[in-house]
């Protein structure tokens, strides 16, 4: 079996929710499938954005960018889910590359 293979139902869990997130990281900590190791660095950089700038887009008090906000982190979530769905690794617009250097530690 491959790494894609093995790693699939880590890499599906991270999108879930944050705790999903958090669950793959544990699953994959045993394994460290390369596969998973790059959706959970996805996933989490993903809800990490969605925490810090949700709060600071949410204050600006505009129905207009709240919405785009979050129809722009939908778009990326669809993105990475159905990455992981697919077996492929696929980074997220913008930030992809920014989240695997910034949680490279993570295996």
């Amino acid at each position: 079996m491959n790494a894609v293979a093995q790693g699939k139902t880590a890499a599906i869990i991270s999108y879930l929710t944050p705790i999903g997130t958090v669950i793959a990281l544990i699953l994959n900590n045993e394994k460290k499938n390369p596969f998973a190791a790059f959706h959970v660095r996805q996933a989490l950089g993903l809800f990490l954005t969605q925490f810090a700038l949700g709060y600071l887009v949410s204050s600006l008090d505009s129905w207009t960018a709240t919405k785009t906000f979050y129809a722009v982190l939908f778009i990326f979530w669809l993105i990475g889910f159905s990455g992981a769905v697919q077996g492929v690794e696929r980074k997220m617009p913008l930030l992809g590359d920014v989240y695997q250097k910034l949680f490279k530690s993570i295996p």
